[in-house]
């Protein structure tokens, strides 16, 4: 119970890796605030929880859009009655998938870049005047084993998973002071339905069955095997714990060894 009684933020916290992280902060002891754009499965995930004897309550909204991360957020300051210990930015999107930058629509780059840079950026920003007062805090940001390396044919998703580095470090300096860490955990490919869609149009594109693109991916792993959303929501729930109390401004890598 490395989290009994903090109160945790997150976003895209219903399907995939944000509902897994969700389950395992909770499981560690805290109370949660989901949120997400659709109402039903956080609901789901939501029951869950307080069936495992934590508070829980969700809001939908638009994480690249400042008002509505503004009402996000007083809801949850709310429901914690006064208090965010924890914000964990897991909602992102894939972007354009094996399209040469040249091919790349304009608008998708940018729509990638505001989801996955801004709607952590939005957050953060308004999380993080509530954390410096009471001079405790942990942002946990998603990034990618993409922003650690170049990733042929996705320059829209690399590029923004290098800029939540950025983001990262840059908050991490800022905040350092008022006794809060910013971390981000990167990634690489996860076992989860985002995955499956990744390697079906890659196969599609390149005139490959699904099973190639998978097994391609797995050879480049230096432990041949492939990222699963628990293996990221552990590293989560360390970094949202006082276990990694003088750990901040790092991109810590879970991704079997595929950016190494």
């Amino acid at each position: 119970m490395r989290l009994e009684n903090r109160k945790a933020i997150i976003t895209g916290a219903a399907q995939g890796m944000g509902g897994t992280i969700t389950r395992t902060l909770a499981g560690e002891g805290a109370d949660v605030f989901l949120t997400a754009r659709t109402l039903e499965p956080l609901q789901k995930v939501a029951a869950e929880i307080r069936a495992m004897g934590r508070k829980a309550e969700v809001a939908t909204g638009d994480v690249t859009k400042e008002k509505d991360v503004e009402s996000i957020v007083a809801a949850a300051k709310s429901f914690f009655g006064g208090r965010i210990d924890i914000l964990v930015n897991a909602a992102g999107a894939t972007g354009p998938i094996e399209t040469p930058v040249w091919e790349i629509v304009a608008e998708d780059f940018e729509a990638l870049l505001r989801k996955n840079v801004v709607g952590s950026f939005l957050p953060i920003k308004h999380t993080l005047p509530t954390m410096i007062q009471q001079r405790y805090g942990k942002i946990v940001n998603i990034g990618g084993g993409s922003g650690m390396r170049g990733y042929r044919n996705r320059a829209g998703y690399s590029s923004s998973k290098w800029a939540v580095r950025g983001l990262t470090r840059t908050t991490a300096l800022d905040v350092g002071e008022f006794n809060i860490n910013c971390n981000a955990v990167m990634p690489g490919i996860v076992e989860t339905p985002r995955m499956e869609n990744l390697c079906r149009v890659k196969a599609e594109k390149r005139g490959w069955t699904y099973e190639q693109v998978y097994a391609e991916y797995v050879s480049e792993m230096a432990l041949a095997r492939v990222t699963t959303p628990q293996d990221v929501a552990n590293l989560v729930a360390f970094l949202a714990s006082d276990d990694s109390r003088n750990i901040t401004g790092q991109e810590v890598v879970v991704d079997g060894g595929w950016a190494v």
